[in-house]
């Protein structure tokens, strides 16, 4: 509701002239916060425990950085006739995005999956894809007439994002109790950074005429694809995982690391790689992905959750008829 209330005000108040590039100056800085404060937060016991599942990470990592670039490269077939080409860019970097953190811990926790993997796979995923998203861009922007990226943007990347990211991780020591205490700044600085960025990218959309330029077929075709990519990938990773054997903890931990696209890593760095371009037209797939996929896994964690206390009363309930 805020992400849509953000985009409201920028339709009707969008930031313009001297306030845009202030505005532009705070957002950066709330982002370098927000990853410092991740890096902060991480506590390297956990990510320790969590590295020893290989093969879990390995699917994650697959899924993240392989299966959804493909999938994202066979969408191309669609343009220009059924969807445009700016907004396939944007379907395009989507693809090659690193998982989210929060939600991907908070829903495998939900369901009852295995934490510590989770913390692990999903921390990692958004460390290595600092690195592998601006030369997956790169590299399949190029190969599909879309331009790459710049050695400039991947500077900006390390130092918007990585280098925070690693102050951060230098005083976990001493930060992380007190940030475990004050859970509250750590969301208003999370949502808060969003929100400005969600704000001053759709402030450029509205300035540049996007709204105007986007038809209602385009928006449907949008979410039709986000539909056809979280159901897609969700179903792959649950058989892949009840393939190779996984427990159902280890399954629930694949399925939302290896399914969710972070909007919190994805829109500063559509910032920095898409300077000077349409970002509201980039970053519209993402939202609609982003929304997408915490309505449907906030579903699936809660039949995760129910099935696995159904069993537990299964086991339970003979034990106790029993004695």
């Amino acid at each position: 509701m805020l992400m849509i209330a953000c985009i409201a005000l920028a339709s009707l108040l969008p930031a313009q002239g001297s306030f845009a590039g202030h505005f532009g100056t705070a957002t950066n800085i709330a982002i370098a916060l927000l990853f410092f404060l991740h890096g902060a937060r991480l506590s390297r016991a956990t990510v320790i425990a969590g590295m020893t599942h290989w093969r879990l990470h390995l699917l994650v990592f697959s899924t993240t950085f392989v299966l959804f670039p493909i999938i994202g490269l066979a969408l191309g077939l669609l343009v220009p006739t059924v969807l445009p080409t700016a907004l396939y860019a944007g379907v395009l970097f989507l693809c090659v995005l690193p998982s989210t953190v929060q939600s991907s811990i908070a829903f495998t926790a939900l369901a009852g999956g295995n934490v510590p993997a989770a913390v692990c796979s999903a921390s990692a995923s958004n460390i290595i894809g600092m690195f592998l998203t601006p030369l997956l861009v790169g590299l399949l922007f190029a190969r599909t007439g879309g331009g790459g990226v710049s050695l400039s943007a991947i500077e900006g990347i390390m130092l918007q994002l990585l280098a925070p990211f690693i102050a951060g991780q230098l005083v976990q020591p001493w930060l992380a109790g007190w940030l475990g205490r004050h859970k509250w700044l750590v969301t208003v600085v999370d949502r808060g950074s969003i929100l400005m960025v969600i704000y001053l990218a759709f402030s450029k959309a509205m300035v540049a005429g996007l709204w105007q330029q986007l038809p209602l077929q385009s928006l449907v075709v949008l979410l039709l694809i986000a539909a056809f990519l979280l159901s897609t990938v969700l179903a792959i990773t649950i058989f892949a995982s009840r393939f190779l054997g996984f427990s159902r903890q280890d399954e629930i931990t694949v399925a939302f690391c290896g399914s969710h696209k972070s909007l919190a890593s994805g829109v500063p760095m559509a910032n920095v790689i898409f300077a000077g371009q349409e970002i509201g037209a980039i970053v519209l797939p993402l939202m609609l992905y982003h929304q997408m996929q915490l309505m449907v896994c906030a579903w699936m964690a809660r039949r995760y959750a129910e099935r696995t206390a159904a069993e537990r009363a299964l086991v339970t309930e003979p034990q106790g008829a029993a004695q």
